[in-house]
């Protein structure tokens, strides 16, 4: 066996070996449209803006086997930060949790367990979309399967501490991108 041979033969042993996607694995919401423009209930009520900063009910659909737990997030990539900024996240949801409900604030509608970081808005709690005037910003609503049942953090950790530990212990992940501009 030469080596280039025994190196595919590895590389194709990796791969049959990772934790299959699930394909199937989907995310939906009466209050957002995959491609479509942010309602003014999800934008936020502060930073020059006057909307509803009221949360979007989601719901998800055929979980990996395996599955532990879930993380929510909504992330705007476009901010003019260098790095992105977390509106949302929402972590360690127990696996039987099949999505979550409108306006969620910091006292109450988070399901059992589940901790909401502080992220990018500086409080434990949903903060919506509020671009600088004169620009249009995607963002990103995901939820993610994750393979352990708790990520060992509180609501102090940062968006991107978070993100890093979840794709760490991700099964699948999915998405709706919506875009908000004034």
């Amino acid at each position: 066996m030469t080596f280039r041979t025994f190196a595919l033969a590895a590389t194709l042993t990796a791969f049959a070996a990772m934790p299959a996607l699930a394909a199937d694995f989907s995310l939906s919401s009466p209050d957002l449209k995959d491609g479509g423009r942010l309602a003014e209930a999800q934008v936020s009520n502060t930073f020059g803006c006057d909307g509803g900063n009221v949360s979007p009910a989601l719901s998800w659909q055929n979980a990996p086997a395996g599955t532990r737990s879930f993380v929510v997030t909504a992330y705007d990539p476009d901010a003019p930060t260098g790095s992105g900024f977390w509106h949302w996240v929402m972590f360690n949801i127990p696996a039987y949790v099949e999505g979550i409900d409108a306006g969620i604030t910091p006292d109450s509608g988070a399901p059992k367990g589940a901790v909401q970081s502080r992220a990018d808005a500086g409080f434990a709690s949903y903060l919506g979309a509020c671009p600088p005037a004169g620009q249009t910003h995607r963002y990103v609503f995901s939820v993610t399967a994750l393979s352990v049942e708790k990520l060992e953090l509180d609501e102090t950790a940062s968006g991107a501490l978070i993100g890093f530990i979840t794709n760490a212990n991700a099964l699948a992940r999915a998405s709706i991108t919506v875009t908000y501009g004034r």
